[in-house]
């Protein structure tokens, strides 16, 4: 399902705003992983930046890979948001479940670790991708994107992303907001944006998901400039692991011959894909012709 995404400034344009309601990926990502609540929150947070990550970039095919692995028991996060609108991801390990001692809050930073990094490649359709990367901060997400527009992009920053996890482990609210101080922006801009009374955005958006509501009780005074669509998607297909397949050494085909047959599980939607013994000998002619 899809979810909104505005994209406003504010401050005489000196701030510019994006705002999501990303309840329904989140929830879509739970399902095909089977999610446990703290994986759910981590992988919800990173679907979410990633999300809008990808809709910040000019072209529609454009997209933006991140990963982040911090050491922590829930192994590799990885996600892609692309300009058209779709996202996907995936974490190492979906079934873990830490709180915090003496609290009931899920304990993101814990799971992820901070021993590693956040990594952002943009593949924007040119000879070359662009990869940047920072050390975790906190592995809470938000605090590490925080620092990557800080520090890679140069970019001041205010992060704030959420995943509200119900009771029956389905997600009740997330969503996210990113703050961007643009150039010749002053003083007082500053002094405002420090001064924003900002609650946690799942629980703002578990009361009430109107996004326009939320935007002009931050900033009365801000102008919405476009609306759009953000929604889970897995572009994988059976000619995809083939073109996959044929990048293999000729000697992992054979192996995999002698095996009998070869299934693949994609990890962003679990979906499976089967080859039998006369799919990879076929595949086997077409490496012997290169």
């Amino acid at each position: 399902m899809k979810n909104n995404v505005l994209i406003a400034t504010a401050l005489n344009d000196h701030a510019r705003i994006y705002l999501l309601d990303s309840t329904e990926v989140v929830e879509t990502a739970r399902k095909f992983h089977d999610l446990w609540p703290t994986c759910a929150a981590a992988l919800g947070r990173t679907l979410s930046i990633t999300g809008l990550l990808g809709l910040m970039q000019k072209e529609e095919e454009e997209a933006v890979t991140v990963t982040i692995n911090g050491g922590g028991p829930i192994g590799t996060i990885l996600c892609v948001g692309k300009g058209n609108g779709q996202v996907k991801g995936f974490c190492g390990d979906p079934h873990i479940y830490e709180t915090y001692p003496n609290s009931h809050k899920l304990a993101v930073g814990k799971a992820v670790g901070t021993d590693g990094y956040l990594k952002v490649t943009k593949n924007l359709k040119l000879k070359q991708n662009y990869t940047s990367q920072t050390r975790l901060q906190s592995g809470e997400i938000g605090d590490d994107f925080a620092y990557y527009f800080s520090v890679s992009e140069q970019i001041p920053s205010i992060v704030s992303v959420g995943v509200l996890v119900d009771t029956d482990d389905s997600i009740k609210a997330a969503g996210a907001m990113i703050i961007e101080l643009l150039p010749g922006h002053e003083e007082e801009d500053i002094r405002y944006l420090e001064n924003l009374d900002l609650r946690p955005i799942s629980s703002i958006l578990s009361d009430d998901r109107d996004l326009s509501k939320y935007l002009y009780s931050l900033f009365p005074l801000a102008q919405i400039r476009e609306e759009k669509q953000l929604y889970y998607h897995c572009d994988c297909s059976r000619e995809r692991f083939l073109r996959n397949l044929l990048t293999l050494p000729k000697k992992d085909i054979l192996e995999l011959i002698a095996e009998g047959d070869a299934d693949i599980r994609c990890e962003f939607c679990e979906k499976d894909y089967h080859f039998s013994s006369d799919d990879l000998k076929i595949l086997l002619e077409y490496v012997d012709r290169k």
